[in-house]
């Protein structure tokens, strides 16, 4: 039970101060501009665009600035702006095997059609503090290699070509997506709707579940067939005229795990698949998504069940930071009733259990003079 908290709004309109105060620190200091978080921060604000379910890096360092760097609050500062928003329809889906790609890597083919970019990566740095961040140096300008774009077709269309992988799961006559931003989670989840729900789940919790998989939690042994990043562009079918109309483009990552899988009666041996894709630069969360995706489609495949990350209503319940930071705080709610309920009744106890103790005491002492 929650009670009323009455009085106080001095304090709190003071609280809110003292906030403004310690986001904005120092004086002296200039203050932060939202470019410089959008440009050098653009994994941070990659990540609010993603878990909040809003493309907009300028609102996106906004949030971050707002919530002093705290980017599960930022995330949900982002996902309450997004409920004010107009929706004026569904683009058409997106087509990653058109994307402009900036990064490019598969662990399964060394030489692939439009071959690997490494692209902005972390993957071959040392890992060592650069003391000339520190004081502002200049950046050398990155190479650019000339000559027309080459086709990059998917690992899994190469896969396809010799029946090794199962189907791309295309859907099927007036089938329409789910939208978990305006349907309420109902399990069992079709694919589409737990997908959505991945993409915008904690990365850490993802990741902390991808990796259990990987540890004999679920025996999925994968392979990253690709993990590509760019460009996309975003269409929208207008019903008086006969071509979509192009939007814009947004950046996007997207990750096929390619996973092994033996057969079955009803189908012959082959790879299986488990997906990701995530606004922005965020391979690490596409990654851990594709884990995930897999391991929630055991049953599906009749897989035995055995692990936490291959239980639908225990992920899908459990990915989403806003709920879980909004369940979690509420203890620091006012709790006053419940709270004096249970010290009464651990008193009664403490002294039913002190009057049995006496009792006892001094049935002992009697015989002991007897």
């Amino acid at each position: 039970m929650y009670v009323a908290v009455k009085g106080g709004e001095a304090a709190i309109a003071n609280a809110h101060r003292l906030l403004a105060d310690r986001r904005r620190g120092d004086r002296s200091v200039p203050a932060l501009r939202l470019d410089q978080i959008v440009e050098q921060l653009a994994l941070g604000v990659d990540r609010v665009m993603s878990e909040g379910s809003l493309y907009d890096r300028e609102l996106a360092a906004l949030a971050i600035v707002q919530a002093r760097g705290d980017m599960i609050e930022a995330i949900f500062l982002v996902r309450a702006y997004r409920t004010t928003l107009p929706r004026f329809g569904y683009t058409r889906a997106i087509d990653t095997g058109a994307m402009l790609v900036e990064r490019r890597v598969s662990a399964t083919y060394k030489d692939l059609p439009g071959g690997q970019l490494l692209g902005p990566t972390f993957d071959y740095t040392h890992r060592l503090l650069d003391p000339e961040l520190a004081t502002g140096g200049a950046v050398e300008e990155p190479l650019q290699r000339s000559g027309e774009a080459e086709a990059m077709p998917r690992v899994s269309a190469i896969l396809a070509r010799e029946g090794l992988i199962e189907p791309d799961g295309d859907m099927l006559g007036d089938y329409v997506p789910g939208d978990i931003t305006r349907e309420p989670l109902e399990f069992p989840m079709a694919r589409d709707i737990r997908l959505q729900a991945l993409s915008r789940g904690d990365e850490g919790f993802l990741l902390a579940l991808g990796y259990s998989t990987q540890r004999g939690y679920a025996r999925n042994h994968p392979f990253v067939g690709e993990v590509r990043i760019g460009e996309v562009e975003l269409e929208l079918d207008v019903p008086e005229l006969p071509f979509a109309v192009p939007l814009g483009s947004i950046r996007v990552t997207e990750c096929q795990m390619v996973n092994q899988f033996r057969g079955s009666a009803k189908a012959p041996p082959q790879f299986t698949r488990g997906y990701g894709l995530v606004f922005g630069q965020s391979e690490r969360k596409a990654m851990a998504m594709a884990l995930c995706d897999r391991a929630l489609r055991a049953t599906e495949l009749g897989e035995d069940v055995v692990a936490a990350a291959q239980d639908e209503e225990f992920v899908i319940s459990h990915s989403d930071n806003v709920q879980a930071t909004g369940f979690v705080e509420h203890l620091k709610l006012p709790h006053y009733v419940d709270f004096q309920a249970e010290l009464d009744l651990v008193r009664r106890m403490r002294a039913e259990y002190e009057a049995r103790e006496n009792t006892g005491k001094a049935e002992e002492n009697r015989e002991a003079a007897e």
